[in-house]
């Protein structure tokens, strides 16, 4: 098998191309893992879960851990447009030849895991081997039950919890926190980004019984913003959640400098390859992209939008199942110029439905592919307009 073939044989393993229901547990990863010799022991590790904000914080905590000298490992899903950005070491991408070599290698056990448990172990296995000394590991889904929560990691972060994979995770904020709250180990410090006092209750809770130091972030005291590569008001949460973090690391004979601090804000694009954070793609007309993907991701990207400058605004905006459609465009100005369209992935939300919900919408126009639709807006658009795109990852990864 070629790389190719190779990721085509990963993808395979969603469950949904599976055609059987996935039972969700620790127990299939935690024996994948066992039978690697527990790779996930070999390093340090910081766990960061919650609904918005993990991307960009395990991206700031990289690149200022790289900028102090470590060799970090960095875990995050999903990927915008190769694969391989899930697993970096050093802010460069696993390689395709260590890919090849270890699906081969394990083939025959692995076929018995799922999409998701695979890159889990797979990650794993390369942080050993590249002898990284602090790991960041991403969240998939939720926390208690995701494939991550084998590691025992030096620190655990929650960035904020709000509505998102409600199906899995819980129709309300209560059980949503509850499940974003299972990667609390016990003794082990926790830092809670943003937080509201029902979900503050119960990470209180769980942490008290586990006897894990717990810290929330303040986020209306002041602070003083640090220079960052990564443009989006809303990241002044996540700098906020990272400054604590690093204070508590220090404490834990994790030493980073005032120096290597603010350059490691200055240079997150730079050490990691991140994308898709409010990237501004071109001038004359501006082109604007971001991933936030749900309800209270939306609504801040679009309070950002409304600090823009512009004659008029073009939305090409496209989503995928499983989320509240209708909240998230209540959100957007209803005078703004609509492109909907539909990412070219099986979890689409289909343009069909899309056209229902928006009949009402005079300015709308409904395409098929999220090419078509950015095409066409960048063809209406003159240079006093912008161009936001948006709604999801995927149709964020096709533009780029």
């Amino acid at each position: 098998m070629n790389y190719i073939e190779i990721v085509k044989w990963i993808f395979d393993k969603l469950p949904y191309k599976q055609n059987k229901k996935y039972k969700y547990g620790l127990h299939r990863i935690f024996s994948l893992c066992e039978y690697l010799k527990h790779p996930q022991k070999q390093f340090k590790s910081i766990h960061i879960g919650g609904t918005n904000g993990k991307g960009s914080t395990s991206h700031m905590l990289s690149s200022i851990l790289q900028e102090s000298g470590y060799k970090v490992g960095l875990f995050t899903s999903p990927h915008l447009k190769d694969f391989r950005e899930r697993i970096r070491c050093n802010g460069n991408m696993i390689e395709k030849e260590f890919i090849i070599s270890f699906i081969k290698k394990y083939k025959n056990i692995l076929e018995y895991f799922s999409f998701f448990e695979i890159i889990t172990a797979l990650g794993f296995y390369y942080f050993k081997e590249k002898k990284v000394e602090i790991a960041i590991i991403e969240v998939g889904m939720g926390g208690r039950l995701d494939s991550t929560n084998i590691i025992l990691p030096i620190i655990s972060i929650i960035t904020n919890i709000s509505f998102d994979h409600i199906k899995y995770l819980g129709k309300n904020l209560s059980k949503i926190a509850y499940e974003k709250a299972g990667i609390i180990k016990p003794y082990t410090p926790l830092v809670i980004g943003q937080y509201s006092h029902k979900t503050k209750l119960i990470f209180k809770k769980i942490a008290k019984n586990k006897k894990a130091p717990i810290t929330f972030v303040n986020s209306n005291s002041y602070f003083n913003k640090y220079k960052t590569d990564l443009k989006g008001n809303y990241q002044i949460f996540n700098q906020k959640t990272v400054v604590k973090t690093i204070d508590i690391l220090s404490k834990l004979g994790i030493k980073v400098s005032k120096y290597d601090l603010k350059n490691g804000f200055k240079n997150v694009i730079y050490n990691t390859n991140i994308q898709g954070r409010w990237q501004i793609l071109r001038y004359n007309p501006k082109i604007i992209c971001d991933v936030g993907h749900n309800e209270s991701g939306i609504k801040i990207l679009v309070m950002q939008l409304k600090q823009e400058f512009y004659k008029k605004l073009h939305l090409v905006l496209g989503f995928v199942k499983e989320k509240n459609i209708h909240k998230m465009l209540s959100f957007f100005p209803k005078n703004a110029l609509y492109y909907f369209c539909q990412p070219n992935i099986d979890r689409k939300f289909p343009i069909k439905e899309i056209k229902e919900i928006t009949k009402d919408y005079k300015s709308a126009q409904y395409f098929d592919t999220v090419i078509e639709a950015f095409d066409i807006a960048r063809l209406k658009a003159t240079n006093e307009d912008l161009i936001f795109v948006g709604g999801s990852t995927f149709v964020v990864a096709e533009i780029l």
